[in-house]
């Protein structure tokens, strides 16, 4: 490659581990221990930047970085219009309505006028629309999952991957949002066939 490429990358989080793991298996050589918060390639002309996960759609807009990883989640979230350029099969995981195991509630129809709090407040608002259901979203940071049982919603709407912070909260899931996996993004798909073909 003769100009210097970038692939932005979660700088912590579930993903970045497997997104290290999965830019050495095509071939670059890098020393993932670097401080930096930019880890350049020893055997191409690619730097890595560490990135908040949520501000890799829009490092790749503003052509910052050529390609970044990230959950589909988040591009459904953000409502990004980038393309998805592959699939890269890890990151599994699902968004879902969770409730608690002790509640009153069957079906996600019985949330009606009720409050659900989650993270991921434009993807709850298209499920809620589709569903033509009236709930409250209640919009945290973190800890969704402690949402119930500190009296701040009455379900949840969270990522989850095996389900064991559910249970270990008292919730359960009751429906599903959408399925995400880890996904490479960019404006060129010849751009990344082309690092591809020189690794």
């Amino acid at each position: 490659m003769k100009t210097k490429l970038r692939i932005a990358i979660q700088n912590k989080g579930r993903l970045m581990n497997s997104s290290l793991k999965f830019l050495k298996s095509l071939g670059l050589d890098f020393d993932e221990s670097c401080n930096g918060l930019i880890i350049p390639c020893k055997n191409q002309q690619v730097e890595i930047i560490l990135a908040r996960c949520s501000d890799i759609p829009t490092y790749v807009q503003n052509s910052i970085a050529d390609f970044g990883i990230v959950g589909e989640n988040l591009l459904y979230e953000q409502n990004c219009r980038l393309a998805i350029l592959e699939k890269l099969e890890f990151g599994e995981c699902a968004l879902v309505i969770a409730i608690p195991k002790n509640s009153n509630f069957d079906k996600v129809t019985d949330l009606c006028g009720e409050r659900i709090a989650t993270s991921y407040p434009r993807s709850l608002k298209k499920y809620l629309k589709k569903n033509s259901i009236n709930a409250s979203i209640i919009r945290v940071k973190g800890a969704v999952e402690a949402s119930p049982s500190l009296n701040l919603a009455d379900a949840i709407c969270d990522i989850t991957q095996s389900g064991r912070t559910l249970r270990e909260n008292g919730l359960m899931a009751i429906d599903q949002v959408l399925r995400s996996e880890a996904v490479l993004i960019g404006k060129s798909k010849d751009l990344w066939t082309e690092l591809k073909k020189s690794l």
